[in-house]
């Protein structure tokens, strides 16, 4: 799946708080439409089989609960794609990731093969099962973990013991850590945790640019590996650096002219964004430009970087460049050059934030959305909750204006067409969503500390937050759905001027 992740350290926000976010983007040939559920201890399976590899997992006993955003229709599994447990632990997965052919040709992925003729009959060869993927990471890992570091040993066992079938990018996060691990071929892999005071954006591209193997096979303070990655990488011949300071970008990544249309433009435009004048972005001097390779993987931002950082960046459609599929200045043959962050084909996005300041009870906020970034507002749900708002876990095979997802998925076409004409409608709606969600927020955070309960004796109470909270949403929905069908019906091209009844 096409995504992009923004990875934030507790120093680099604005309040103490670690911040993983991802867009879930869907494929080119269609929509995925995105709920959000919480997954009991007793809804989990004691053996996990994926739909479409179909490997069989053996799993811990004793699950936690999670938070979950999985495919509305789950005809090709779960996809869960983020979520929280009760250790106040979440889970980002996946970004998918590009490689190499000498990292395929050494380590192939672990491909599922289908059985050929009927079992009993003579040629009858049974299916061999591959590796594990996007489908299934978050079901298989969350509810089993209490750290961001036990996440990543857990997923990289998991990755030397079944495989995987493609590449991939998973952010671990916790109160006091973010660990980003990346897969290599089929069963190796290397994850690095990001530096407290920076942030890190990832496009669809394998992106760790530097890798400490001392630490990795030492203290293991900042950076972790399957256990025979370097000689691994010895063996096959893939490093390319001339010295001891090791890029696995080099040697496990790509820098095809695909990633420069697809990828690096999008990592440009984001850092662009939050280190507006420490580089040249643009002209023929620029320091970095959308196609180039060396974009930092992480860096220190010129301030510190907010929730409404976050979903600015990942609405992101290159405005204020001359690559804006919605500009109307300068070479048209620019506009639409490279692939947007905030695209038609965004299926959901999540913003974890773990709050440091508050108790575990209310601590982590999930600020979660569906459908194209330009045009959806983020919304805050607790996750310590035994349900979730029907707003939020409705999302029916029909279109429906119940359903959050498919309201944002017409809020997106109808104000598309005419994006000029709607625009202010749509900053309107996400503004009011975004002071209405935060009065809330400080409301029931005040309430939670003075009844001071316990862990589980405060879901309840979050749950009616989580429901005053969609309460608003809905409201402030319908009324921008209402605004944006007015212009666009005006602007209909049958429409004819002269009036009669």
């Amino acid at each position: 799946m096409a995504c992009t992740t923004i990875l934030v350290g507790k120093k680099a926000s604005y309040d103490g708080s670690t911040l993983v976010a991802r867009n879930e983007d869907c494929g080119s040939d269609g929509f995925t439409a995105k709920r959000f559920e919480v997954v009991l201890p007793e809804n989990q399976p004691k053996v996990y089989r994926s739909v479409l590899s179909h490997v069989e997992i053996p799993l811990p006993e004793n699950p936690m609960r999670y938070t979950a955003m999985p495919d509305a229709d789950l005809k090709i599994g779960q996809w869960a794609a983020v979520g929280v447990n009760t250790c106040n632990v979440s889970m980002s997965a996946t970004e998918t990731l590009t490689t190499n052919v000498r990292v395929q040709g050494a380590d192939p992925m672990v491909e599922y093969i289908p059985a050929q003729g009927k079992e009993g009959e003579e040629g009858y060869v049974p299916e061999v099962a591959g590796g594990i993927g996007e489908e299934d990471m978050v079901t298989i890992v969350l509810p089993y973990i209490k750290s961001a570091r036990e996440g990543v040993l857990r997923l990289g066992s998991l990755l030397e013991k079944y495989g995987t079938y493609e590449n991939n990018g998973i952010a671990f996060q916790d109160v006091n850590e973010i660990w980003w691990l990346e897969s290599i071929g089929g069963h190796h892999w290397m994850a690095r945790r990001v530096p407290d005071d920076c942030y890190v954006i990832m496009p669809n591209q394998l992106g760790l640019d530097h890798f400490d193997f001392e630490d990795a096979y030492g203290a293991q303070k900042d950076y972790l590996c399957s256990e025979d990655l370097k000689e691994f990488m010895e063996k096959h011949h893939l490093n390319l650096s001339f010295d001891q300071d090791f890029n696995p970008r080099d040697a496990f990544g790509s820098h095809s002219d695909a990633d420069h249309v697809y990828n690096t433009p999008r990592a440009w435009v984001a850092q662009r964004f939050l280190n507006p004048t420490e580089n040249r972005w643009d002209g023929l001097d620029a320091d970095y430009r959308p196609t180039a390779d060396d974009i930092p993987w992480c860096r220190v931002a010129e301030r510190k970087i907010t929730v409404e950082d976050v979903k600015e960046i990942l609405s992101n459609h290159y405005q204020g460049t001359p690559y804006d599929p919605y500009g109307s200045k300068g070479d048209t043959s620019l506009h639409g050059l490279f692939r947007p962050i905030g695209i038609n084909r965004n299926s959901q996005l999540a913003c974890v934030q773990i709050r440091p300041y508050m108790p575990e009870s209310c601590r982590t906020i999930e600020w979660v959305t569906f459908a194209s970034n330009v045009f959806n507002a983020f919304c805050p749900l607790y996750v310590n909750v035994n349900r979730a708002p029907h707003y939020f876990t409705y999302t029916p095979a029909h279109v429906s204006t119940d359903s959050f997802y498919w309201a944002s998925r017409l809020m997106a076409a109808l104000s598309d067409p005419h994006f000029s004409q709607n625009i202010a409608h749509i900053e309107h709606y996400q503004e009011n969503v975004g002071w209405r969600s935060y009065k809330l927020l400080e409301e029931w955070d005040k309430l939670v500390l003075e009844k001071d309960m316990s862990y589980e004796d405060s879901a309840s109470l979050l749950e009616e937050a989580n429901e005053a909270i969609a309460k608003m949403l809905r409201e402030e929905t319908d009324t921008a759905l209402d605004n944006v069908l007015e212009v666009t019906s005006r602007l209909m091209k049958n429409a004819f001027a002269r009036a009669d009844r």
